[in-house]
């Protein structure tokens, strides 16, 4: 019988089982694939979430030799916007992010087992948790399977448009320091330096408009003039659907954290940082429950309510800007002219980042 079961590796599970772990609860994480490798992600790390993840990994190489990002810039309906990012974010490979977590989750004490598919949890606490091979018991679950996983919350029905996520990392010279946003009908296309001469290009489209790297590099002037000079570092990967619902942290007393609990708009750049802290907060949130202070259900709701508290707000922040941005060229153009006119595109940075810890 475990303290603690968790289903998933990625950013939010890791950092989920190594805060238990230092608690001295005893921890099972199920990965049903195996590290490293690429994910379709920005790579881009908040300020806010900086603090926890040297925290997390305890050996500060991954962090010392990462990018800083201390601005962002859009390029949307033929204007170039500039925003601060401050403090400055960090860019970080998933393919070297998610394994040095996954080792610091082992070193922490939790035992992590890779190719390890989770069939089926059972119960409300304890619970069962079946793979093809093997049934557990655990006193709690975390599910950090990502979005739709046969465990997360089934997703909406289907929009008219199908949206896709492309990512390849290219060699470029001399990359700047900054997030580029390039947006065009149909979707964006976000670049980032992630070594000395090495970019992340990471994309969400819709289906209908590109399927492919060069079919996305040709919707936007400016992409496709800075593309011809890239060469290729990595074979794109994609995922899809990319689909958007209301966060929902809880389900039968199943704590959820990343995005199983809710998938951020890519555009903003919280998805690592909000793996990371949903992740910390649901094992900070039983670890009363674990030492017999109080029952699952009462953690289960204190960590509803911290979600509600910190994350919520982010999701609605980044959903309004999505609607602006999704709007036909015509009826948003004084909103981007606004954007170009004030200190507006800092006021975005901020609204849809938490508080720096």
């Amino acid at each position: 019988m475990y303290d603690l079961m968790i289903i998933g590796g990625g950013p939010s599970g890791a950092a989920a089982a190594i805060t238990a772990a230092r608690t001295g609860a005893s921890v099972l994480v199920l990965e049903q694939g195996r590290f490293p490798r690429h994910k379709v992600c920005g790579e881009f790390v908040s300020a806010e979430s900086l603090a926890l993840l040297a925290s997390l990994l305890m050996d500060n190489l991954l962090l010392d030799r990462a990018p800083r990002i201390a601005a962002a810039r859009l390029f949307l309906d033929g204007r170039q916007l500039r925003a601060p990012v401050a403090p400055p974010a960090a860019s970080i490979s998933r393919f070297d992010l998610d394994l040095a977590l996954w080792r610091a989750a082992e070193q922490a004490g939790a035992e992590a087992r890779l190719q390890t598919p989770v069939r089926r949890i059972s119960g409300q606490g304890p619970f069962l948790v079946e793979t093809a091979n093997c049934t557990w018991e655990a006193r709690s679950i975390i599910n950090a399977s990502g979005r739709w996983s046969s465990l997360s919350l089934p997703p909406p029905s289907a929009s008219a448009h199908k949206w896709l996520g492309i990512k390849a990392h290219f060699h470029e010279p001399s990359p700047p320091s900054s997030v580029d946003l390039y947006f065009f009908e149909g979707g964006y296309c976000g670049v980032q330096p992630v070594g000395a001469d090495t970019i992340n290009v990471s994309a969400m489209v819709r289906a209908d408009a590109a399927t492919t790297l060069p079919e996305l590099f040709a919707l936007n002037s400016k992409l496709q003039s800075r593309s011809k000079y890239w060469q290729p570092a990595t074979e794109p990967v994609t995922t899809s659907p990319l689909l958007f619902r209301r966060p929902e942290p809880l389900r039968d007393r199943a704590l959820l954290a990343g995005d199983a609990a809710g998938f951020i708009d890519p555009f903003v750049g919280d998805g690592i940082a909000l793996a990371l802290r949903s992740g910390t907060a649901a094992s900070k949130c039983l670890l009363p429950f674990w030492r017999g202070q109080t029952s699952l259900a009462a953690a289960s709701l204190a960590y509803q309510q911290t979600y509600a508290q910190n994350f919520l707000p982010i999701f609605r922040n980044a959903a309004r800007f999505r609607r602006l941005l999704s709007l036909p060229t015509q009826l948003r153009a004084p909103f981007v002219s606004l954007l170009h006119h004030t200190g507006l595109p800092a006021f975005v940075v901020r609204a849809t980042r938490g508080a720096v810890r």
